[in-house]
């Protein structure tokens, strides 16, 4: 596909032929509209196209996209039609992008399985009967069953990771700071979710994540850009000093850990050097840590709508769960687990000294039945939060590490898992080139659904 005029036609058509089964694209625009823009497109000389000229992109649920509904699959921003572009949004508009709708996500992004009840649930790629992991539930199955190229997410716990996971894409959480966000209120504390690139391969998360970065000085936090597509050549997997985190004492589903031990095996025979190694920090501390930092940041941004008892009644029971702790928390408890965060992160940057990335599983459980609303156990193991069942994703993201989930093949019953090729802040294109190698010397590429 040479022109935007095809590149449409062909997304159009990949959405005709598998949208009403997975329910991965919502808020499409008029077609007929959508083959106006791209001839438009294609009229535009070589010398001014950007990056992603001519491309199909769906926006995520949770950003705001001009003309469109933002929902954020919440019944109280149902029908909210905007006006203007989130940062990220415009970035990828300015580089060629065509927006051609959004793609689907749980409630306020709460939760690893993408349900809601303004556009209901997104089914997974290979089955469509199992659950599409999340937030960025629908972004994955969009890539995955090419209605689009590119893909924007974000990822809070995991959002980048476990829906690439389970749907054989790659999603890419960068270094915090290095992609502006559009937090609800405060700019300045909140440091736990991040927006990131999702493809079908690491060269395109490159080129998306070099049109998504760079900072904004409407954003106190900022990193500098990169061509990150044409860095990461410059890495790769041979010679590359990789450790190995096991299970880190968490349970697993069945089949988890031997599929994730086959990868390591196939990493090493990519050139890499992976070696095991003993737990490196307390993972029940990260837990506290994680759900106290998490609960007081959901509440500072969601809590307005708890306060007003119609909206209240309108929020799902997770999200009310987590305004309530959040508002119950005092300020000394918040600073207590900044502290073991920050104790976590000293950690970490010590193991970077000797490693050039970490590795464990996306996610702890095979996809599960769609209707389920969360997993309550785990090999005979209780979880006792609505979000526990992912407690495996986040040593990354409450220090702000670099991660690329890597597909690493299909289970008995035909579904696909992940690892987290986990690197330190500031080395995206490192682990670029280490997923770019990964890509091109094993065969899921090739695995399309049906």
């Amino acid at each position: 596909m040479t022109t935007a005029y095809e590149k449409m036609q062909f997304a159009l058509d990949a959405i005709e032929r598998h949208n009403s089964r997975v329910n991965a694209v919502i808020s499409l625009s008029d077609p007929d509209d959508l083959m106006k823009q791209a001839e438009a497109a294609d009229q535009v000389p070589t010398e001014q196209r950007g990056l992603l000229h001519g491309e199909p992109i769906a926006i995520k649920d949770l950003a705001n996209a001009a003309g469109f509904e933002t929902s954020m699959g919440s019944p109280i921003f149902k029908k909210n039609h905007v006006k203007t572009d989130d940062i990220m949004v415009a970035r990828m508009r300015a580089a060629g992008a065509i927006i051609i709708g959004k793609t689907n996500t749980p409630e306020f992004g709460l939760g690893s399985h993408t349900f809601n009840p303004v556009h209901g649930a997104t089914g997974n790629a290979y089955d469509a009967t199992r659950s599409a992991g999340g937030s960025s539930g629908g972004a994955a199955v969009a890539l995955a069953t090419g209605m689009i190229r590119y893909a924007d997410g974000s990822d809070m716990m995991g959002s980048l990771r476990n829906p690439a996971g389970w749907n054989n894409v790659y999603g890419m959480r960068p270094t915090w700071g290095l992609v502006p966000s559009e937090p609800l209120g405060d700019s300045f504390l909140h440091q736990l979710a991040t927006n990131g690139p999702m493809a079908r391969c690491p060269k395109d998360l490159a080129t998306l994540l070099s049109v998504q970065s760079g900072p904004d000085a409407r954003q106190p936090h900022g990193l500098p850009t990169a061509d990150f597509a044409k860095d990461m050549d410059a890495h790769g997997l041979k010679g590359a000093q990789i450790a190995w985190l096991g299970d880190w004492g968490l349970p697993f589903d069945d089949g988890i850990m031997d599929i994730s031990e086959r990868a390591v095996e196939d990493l090493r025979a990519l050139g890499a050097d992976v070696t095991a190694i003993d737990t490196p920090f307390s993972m029940d501390a990260l837990w506290e840590s994680w759900i106290t930092l998490r609960s007081w940041t959901v509440a500072s941004g969601a809590g307005v709508f708890y306060d007003d008892p119609e909206k209240r009644d309108l929020l799902k029971p997770a999200a009310i769960w987590e305004i309530e702790r959040g508002f119950a928390m005092s300020a000394r408890e918040v600073h207590q687990q900044s502290v073991m965060r920050s104790m976590w992160f000293k950690k970490a940057a010590q193991l970077f000294e000797t490693y050039d990335a970490l590795l464990m599983p996306s996610a702890q459980v095979w996809p599960f039945p769609i209707d389920w609303v969360h997993p309550t156990e785990i090999a005979g193991v209780q979880m006792d939060t609505y979000h526990r069942w992912m407690q495996v994703v986040i040593p990354a993201g409450l220090i702000g590490l670099s991660v690329v989930n890597l597909p690493i093949g299909f289970g008995a019953a035909g579904l696909s898992a992940g690892l987290q090729l986990i690197g330190g802040r500031g080395q995206d294109a490192k682990l670029l080139g280490m997923a770019n190698d990964w890509y091109h010397g094993t065969p899921w590429k090739d695995h399309t659904p049906a």
